[in-house]
């Protein structure tokens, strides 16, 4: 019975991985609910709480009757913050019409892929990448073509390595900075380098995500879509999820070109037409606001940077580099790959990551959902005294493998 219903599925839902991050924290979970202490170390969400002014916000759009439908894009208040935004701390320049407002950034690069890729087009995606990049572009019918960089790189991808995987195919690029998984942050000449190349190429896009925009420990964000070489051809993603503590919100949006933006709206409008009314009202009310407890949460996540990074750099074995941005370690693990304890051998990452769930009670991820299989991502969204906690578990259980 089982195996009819299957075969009634489409082949892109059926050929479509489940997201590694989301399995990884309902592992987590299943572990935890059979009583043992789980320190989920897994899930890519501050562990702050939306600031009281964006709260109470919210509570004000209630008070005025604010929950009707609003225009798909989003409402004409929340359009106009994030076009004062993106000019104010970016040096962007989109007008209002050209942003559309969505149930999360996820759902604004899905967008995105539909509205440019036809069958068989490709997309240079940057890695290591989000866990979604891959499967949202072969979803809309397109190849993913994978470039990548190692630590040794701090994981960045230089201008040459993507030329060298661009032909007549190419639709885009797809990068995130500072990046999730790896905390990398493209500073503005690497940018700059990788504009000039592209002016190589004027009919690729370049979708740049900067949901980790406001956490960021190298003192000035730096966005792509500013330099004239592919300013006009930038589509910006941006959101409320990471630098307000919003995640359950569900809110996002980006700034394209005037045609890819109406595309965007056009399919919005036929799928999940406007995001929810209150979020945008506290969404604006955010971007409207002052940034202290935004700056607030970067310091304490760069505290906790540097808490983890010292304990992690005492365990032999791993390599460990200093990311910028974000709040995920993203260390290379292949040293373990071919030990055991006696009971469990470590054949590649997904397995560490288990092993480290079921021995040391932590969850992390494994990096080969990110495109880079000799590699852990972890998150340091948790307590210090959590992240103390679980370097010292990692730390023996990795030295119960010879």
């Amino acid at each position: 019975m089982s195996t009819v219903a299957t075969t009634r599925l489409s082949d892109r839902v059926l050929s479509m991985e489940e997201s590694a991050t989301l399995r990884m924290a309902q592992l987590g979970r299943e572990v935890k609910a059979k009583g043992h202490d789980v320190i989920s170390l897994s899930l890519g969400e501050p562990d702050f709480d939306t600031p009281d002014h964006i709260k109470q916000a919210a509570k004000e759009a209630l008070d005025l009757g604010l929950t009707k439908y609003t225009p798909v894009p989003g409402t004409a208040e929340i359009r106009q913050a994030i076009s004062d935004k993106f000019k104010r701390e970016n040096g962007l320049d989109y007008t209002p019409g050209q942003i559309v407002v969505s149930t999360g950034a996820k759902q604004s690069i899905a967008n995105v892929c539909f509205a440019l890729l036809n069958e068989g087009d490709e997309a240079v995606i940057l890695a290591p990448f989000w866990v979604s990049y891959s499967a949202m572009v072969e979803v809309a019918g397109g190849k993913a073509v994978i470039v990548g960089a190692g630590i040794e790189d701090d994981y960045k991808v230089t201008p040459e390595a993507i030329a060298e995987a661009i032909n007549e195919r190419t639709k885009f690029i797809l990068f995130s900075s500072p990046c999730n998984p790896t905390g990398s942050v493209y500073t503005a000449d690497e940018l700059a380098a990788i504009a000039r190349m592209l002016a190589n190429y004027p009919d690729v896009y370049v979708i740049s995500d900067e949901i980790y925009e406001h956490i960021n420990f190298t003192g000035k964000h730096a966005s792509i879509g500013t330099f004239p070489e592919v300013k006009d051809r930038t589509i910006t993603v941006n959101g409320f999820s990471k630098g307000f503590a919003m995640t359950g919100w569900r809110l996002g949006y980006l700034g394209a070109p005037q045609d890819v933006a109406d595309a965007c709206n056009k399919l919005q409008g036929q799928n999940t037409s406007g995001p929810n009314s209150i979020a945008q009202y506290a969404g604006a009310h955010a971007l409207n606001s002052d940034l202290g407890p935004t700056v607030a949460m970067k310091e304490a996540f760069a505290r906790r940077r540097e808490l983890i990074i010292e304990g992690l750099e005492k365990i032999e074995g791993l390599k460990v580099n200093r990311p910028q941005g974000a709040f995920y370690i993203f260390p290379d693990v292949s040293a373990f790959f071919g030990k055991s304890d006696g009971e469990t051998t470590i054949r590649n990452a997904d397995d560490l990551a288990e092993y480290l769930l079921l021995n040391a009670y932590v969850a992390t991820v494994t990096g080969d959902a990110f495109g880079a299989p000799t590699c852990l991502r972890i998150s340091y969204a948790a307590s210090e005294e959590q992240l103390r906690q679980a370097v010292d578990r990692i730390g023996e259980a990795l030295r119960a493998l010879k």
